[in-house]
């Protein structure tokens, strides 16, 4: 497995089949954070900070509970609520940074790794614009756990856009991050895919440099994340998908799967 913090640089696109066929694909970077490393970061990069403001910075409180407390001891809560105790290993964050001070993040990913650097559970953290964030735990089945393959399943539970109703389910498939990320989102209702989300990019090393570059090419991109989101909900208001009410949020934020072969931990 390739070690440690990293920039990614590639793109994310969307494809909708029904009841109007949709199509997006945007240019986009990401950091591969180590929760260990943040500080050793901010040391080391000019262009890179922890909770404080630079051309690319990192605030605890953007992930999680909000809080902006202890965010590696609140991700291994979860997993101990899934039946998982890492022992040590590492927990990697892939999301976007704030960009000058701003962010948007409507799905950031824990890659959560034993000790042995065997990928242990993802974490996905969803953040809708409507301000409200759910996280969905799941372990990785032991047969995929040395190939770091992504094969998981859960039921929706955040509310993320006025065009999608909640009876769906979500599928992911895709890797660990190594010389290059892979990652893709069925959402699935009753009649079958939905719409497809897929990410690809490709490894850099976290330089100054090639943040700059990174920052050159895709200038105010989580500002553009934000616009993109509702230019594309204009085009789908305007080919006639139609709209869905928002429910009550969940009244828990995290979706648990448990490990069935460690469930008695949590017990």
């Amino acid at each position: 497995m390739t070690p440690g913090s990293a920039l990614y640089r590639g793109a994310v696109s969307h494809r909708r089949l029904r009841p109007r066929v949709h199509r997006l694909n945007y240019r986009v970077f990401w950091l591969l954070v180590d929760l260990d490393e943040v500080d050793g970061l901010d040391r080391r990069l000019r262009l890179f900070s922890r909770n404080r403001f630079n051309l690319l910075s990192f605030h605890d409180r953007d992930h999680g509970d909000g809080s902006g407390a202890g965010l590696r001891r609140h991700i291994e809560a979860l997993l101990r609520r899934a039946g998982l105790d890492l022992e040590g290993g590492p927990i990697r964050l892939l999301t976007m940074p704030r960009v000058l001070g701003y962010v948007f993040n409507p799905i950031s990913l824990y890659y959560c790794h034993h000790a042995d650097h065997r990928l242990a559970a993802m974490v996905y953290e969803v953040t809708s614009t409507f301000g409200i964030r759910h996280a969905y735990v799941i372990p990785v089945p032991l047969e995929d756990q040395t190939t770091g393959l992504i094969r998981q399943g859960a039921a929706k539970a955040l509310y993320v856009s006025p065009f999608m109703g909640m009876e769906m389910d979500y599928e992911f498939r895709g890797h660990a991050p190594g010389p290059r990320l892979d990652l893709t989102i069925d959402g699935i209702d009753a009649e079958g895919v939905l719409i497809t989300a897929s990410v690809a990019a490709e490894r850099r090393e976290l330089t100054d440099w090639n943040l700059l570059g990174a920052v050159a090419a895709m200038p105010f991109l989580t500002l553009k994340v934000m616009t993109a989101i509702h230019w594309e909900a204009l085009k789908l208001w305007i080919k006639r998908v139609p709209l869905t009410r928002q429910p009550p949020p969940a009244w828990d934020p995290v979706t648990i799967q448990r490990c069935a072969r460690e469930s008695r931990l949590d017990r």
